[in-house]
């Protein structure tokens, strides 16, 4: 027999006690005794509202995953190319880690989401800052600045190339070369591609605790 949730209307398979889509505690009536008594005991474990996260919990089992993902999907990192792909791993292993060690009645896709949320901003600004940290030792301790700034000759040369191919204006060229070039226009360009870098595997984050919470709850429905 399938139900109605009275909040979300989406369908709730007879005998759970919380809506898989909204986390809202479901009234569930047996009429025979032995149902009736496991029902009293499932609501036993826990009432409240399944789209509440203890974050207490969820920081325990969030921090040594997000970290060590944050610091593999730094700019500099020999994995970095799959920085994205391990960030919403890491959020979808947070969620799963969360579900056993808490033990919460359901876990929807807005918890698991909001969970991958605070994944993804510890593991971008670990990565922002070993990133920073990264540029910055390079320069100054191992003195190695010719190298990346090489790198970013190249780059630039590789930019005026492309552009002057789709016969671009020689002055804008020239304006973008010189701001490129420039120490502010590198710090700026750097800055923004950490930025761009941190917002990105918070939105991955956000979407791998959305489909780590979907899976266990799809898991959840099989098994029952």
């Amino acid at each position: 027999m399938e139900l109605s949730c009275s909040r979300c209307h989406q369908t709730v398979q007879d005998g759970y006690c919380y809506c898989p889509s909204c986390g809202l505690p479901q009234f569930v009536y047996s009429a025979e005794n032995s149902a009736d008594a496991g029902q009293r005991e499932r609501w036993g474990e826990a009432v409240r509202d399944a789209n509440t996260v203890d974050w207490n919990s969820a920081m325990r089992s969030t921090l040594p995953l997000a970290i060590p993902a944050g610091i593999l999907c730094s700019m500099f990192s020999p994995v970095s190319i799959f920085g994205l792909l391990l960030m919403g791993a890491a959020a979808a292993w947070v969620v799963a880690l969360y579900v056993r060690s808490h033990r919460p009645a359901w876990i929807p896709v807005g918890a698991g989401a909001r969970i991958g949320l605070v994944t993804g901003v510890v593991g971008g600004w670990t990565a922002a800052a070993v990133s920073g940290l990264s540029l910055y030792a390079m320069r100054f301790w191992l003195h190695q600045g010719s190298v990346f700034d090489d790198f970013w000759q190249g780059l630039v040369n590789q930019q005026q190339a492309q552009g002057a191919a789709v016969s671009a204006d020689v002055q804008t060229l020239a304006a973008v070369k010189a701001l490129m070039i420039s120490p502010e226009g590198r710090a700026g360009l750097v800055l923004f591609a950490i930025a761009f870098l941190m917002v990105t595997l918070v939105l991955f984050a956000i979407a791998g605790g959305a489909l780590g919470a979907r899976m266990l709850t799809r898991t959840r429905r099989q098994g029952n």
